[in-house]
């Protein structure tokens, strides 16, 4: 069942990682459902986070060369553009301590590679009812 159009479909998911099997791999699951963006590194996820439309989450993952995730998160959570934006941590690192780092320092959630789809959706789709309409613009 695709939904061409609809709620889901205004809302946009910025993909961060830089292995592009695994942006083809989100960018294939959640673009039937989300307008999807996706950046490679994480001052491209940075650039990115911050040019209209803002997103309404970012799957953002752990482990990459140059800033990790967590550097990006920090990042993300100084700017008064993206402080809010819900972020869920993707890694293939399945660490009770790495899970726990995550939501300690504010992700909305953390996913597992290999990451099931039916649960990737589920979490986005939870994270984003706590943000009932798209953000409207980058200078609210």
């Amino acid at each position: 069942m695709s939904r061409e159009s609809g709620p889901e479909q205004a809302r946009t998911v910025l993909v961060v990682d830089d292995m592009a099997e695994n942006l083809a791999y989100f960018g294939e699951i959640l673009s039937e459902h989300f307008r999807v963006r996706i950046a490679n590194s994480g001052l491209r996820a940075l650039e990115a986070a911050h040019q209209e439309p803002i997103p309404d989450l970012i799957l953002l993952d752990i482990v990459m060369a140059g800033m990790d995730g967590y550097r990006v998160f920090e990042a993300l959570r100084t700017s008064p553009v993206t402080r809010d934006v819900p972020v869920i941590f993707v890694t293939g690192h399945e660490q009770l301590d790495g899970e726990l780092r995550g939501l300690g320092v504010g992700a909305a959630d953390y996913l597992t590679k290999p990451v099931d789809p039916q649960r990737a959706l589920a979490r986005i789709r939870a994270a984003l009812a706590l943000r009932p309409t798209p953000r409207a613009s980058s200078g609210r």
